[in-house]
């Protein structure tokens, strides 16, 4: 569907992060959509094979321009994060007719960051963490339910804490690119790109550059 959504400016913010976050935000007040910062992650293996699953944006950090978002470190993503922290992904709103790609690479949170996150979640939720080896085969709904009450049980009356193989990813972009629907295809997209260095787990990126508007 062609979007209401206005143009984009002649002349292109030199931040794209703030339009990212503004766009999420609008998802949620102007859909349904139970997960408007839901949001596509390919990541590949060692020999190349590409993988995609769906992981939730939960922090657009614009005044140090990364994305967080997390997960199991034993899952097979993170198995594919450690081999080769660069990754790819996408949002997407039909009924708002906007789309957002995304490159870059991945580092870790810092553990108080996640320690912070997972306080927040729902208990069944922090639970499940300690119950579940993510994407590992099991042999029924009832040993993976068996499991969930033994976790259950063992943190019975206290706190539960974040399991070491569960945290957060910072998604730092090297390369943004805003799509606006428009009719005959004539839609809207504008490319920024930037260079990110990791060294020492430190993170530098240099400032954003545009390439302008594309062709559709």
């Amino acid at each position: 569907m062609e979007s209401s959504t206005p143009d984009l400016p002649d002349n292109l913010p030199a931040d794209p992060l703030p339009l990212i976050e503004s766009w999420i935000a609008e998802a949620g007040e102007l859909t349904d959509r139970p997960n408007p910062n839901a949001m596509s992650l390919a990541t590949a293996s060692p020999d190349g094979q590409p993988n995609v699953r769906v992981v939730l944006a939960k922090e657009i950090n614009v005044a140090n321009g990364y994305i967080v978002f997390y997960t199991n470190y034993n899952s097979p993503k993170g198995d594919e994060i450690e081999h080769n922290p660069k990754a790819a992904a996408a949002m997407h709103w039909d009924s708002l007719g906007r789309q957002i790609r995304l490159q870059g690479l991945l580092t870790l949170s810092p553990a108080e960051e996640s320690d912070a996150y997972f306080l927040s979640r729902d208990r069944g939720s922090q639970v499940g963490a300690w119950a579940s080896e993510q994407s590992a085969p099991i042999e029924s709904r009832e040993a993976l339910q068996q499991k969930f009450g033994d976790a259950e049980a063992r943190f019975e009356g206290q706190e539960v804490p974040r399991p070491p193989h569960w945290g957060g990813y910072r998604l730092w972009p090297t390369s943004v690119e805003l799509w606006i629907s428009r009719s005959s295809r004539l839609h809207e997209r504008a490319l920024w790109t930037r260079e990110v260095a990791v060294n020492n787990d430190e993170v530098t990126t240099t400032a954003w550059q545009t390439s302008g508007r594309l062709q559709p």
